[in-house]
């Protein structure tokens, strides 16, 4: 419900609800873009907030805020990876963490690459579903497929994400 007023207050134009509404879901947007694209990019992240200013005043349903939101965001990074598919950068090394690290930051590099190594659409799906803890339906409308597709794709994502942990030496 909150959002949905910093919408309307948006819309009818107060600068100060825009303002608030950038603080409360920067957050999630810069994770979403940096583990679509495994690595910040803030350019992407701007584009998106351009892009939400720009749409908001057409947005017809201010309770389908977060949705619209990632839909657009899901653009700006698919934009993205199409540029850079276009022209890839030369693979970078593989470096092995050292020993003396935490073991918690290991596991999180760990993950970090093991989700980076996944195609763009099993990595969208469970960034969606368990990292940002949206249900089935929003990450449906934000890709926009069925729910079943959904479904199937995390499901094919946990394998390869497995299979990929398990090919990097992690032990559950």
């Amino acid at each position: 419900m909150a959002d949905e007023l910093l919408v309307v207050r948006c819309q009818l134009g107060e600068r100060e609800a825009f303002a608030e509404l950038v603080r409360a879901w920067h957050p999630a947007i810069e994770r979403y873009v940096g583990r679509m694209l495994t690595g910040p990019d803030d350019d992407v992240v701007q584009e998106v907030w351009l892009a939400v200013f720009k749409g908001l005043p057409r947005l017809r349903q201010p309770d389908r805020f977060a949705p619209w939101l990632f839909t657009i965001a899901r653009r700006a990074v698919m934009n993205r990876l199409r540029d850079g598919y276009a022209h890839p950068e030369p693979e970078a090394i593989d470096d092995v963490p050292g020993v003396d690290e935490a073991e918690a930051v290991v596991d999180r590099e760990l993950l970090g690459r093991a989700l980076a190594a996944l195609p763009a659409r099993e990595r969208e799906v469970l960034l969606l579903f368990y990292l940002e803890d949206l249900p089935l339906e929003v990450c449906a409308q934000i890709c926009a497929v069925p729910v079943g597709t959904i479904k199937s794709r995390l499901n094919r994502a946990r394998k390869l994400l497995r299979r990929e942990l398990a090919r990097k030496g992690y032990e559950a």
